[in-house]
């Protein structure tokens, strides 16, 4: 399994958003020059992010985009499904197929040991790990 750029560089989007919020929204001109990431790119990014009521837009000379809600309540997991759709790492046969094996107990495990590690950060973290400039994330 890999966590394609479109969850890297959308997750760096939302960490901007993080950084400013409740304050003035952010162009994603900043934040394509900030981290040498295309613009064009990152719009095709904010769409799903938007649509999922994770980000607000503004038009205008004082437009940009913005946290539509508190970064301690947006975990790295709800950018990630959205941006990536499903994380899993192995499809799963149906119940009652008659295909599961024993050894399908290990994607099982590893895919919800991978959602509780992305649950479990949240902008906030990152924010404050930022700034503090350790992480310590444990899984």
């Amino acid at each position: 399994m890999r966590i394609s750029t479109r969850s890297r560089y959308g997750l760096k989007v939302m960490y901007e958003l993080a950084l400013k919020y409740g304050g003035e929204p952010v162009f994603l001109k900043e934040i394509a020059r900030k981290h040498k990431i295309s613009e064009k790119y990152l719009s095709k990014l904010v769409i799903p992010l938007r649509g999922v009521s994770l980000i607000t837009s503004y038009r205008g000379a004082h437009g940009g985009y913005t946290l539509a809600r508190s970064p301690r309540t947006i975990t790295v997991r709800e950018i990630v499904q959205v941006l990536e759709g499903d994380v899993a790492p192995a499809t799963h046969p149906r119940k009652g197929s008659g295909e599961q094996h024993p050894t399908d107990e290990v994607w099982v495990l590893l895919e919800k040991t991978i959602a509780r590690a992305l649950e479990d950060v949240t902008l906030e973290n990152l924010v404050l790990s930022g700034k503090n400039q350790t992480l310590n994330y444990q899984i």
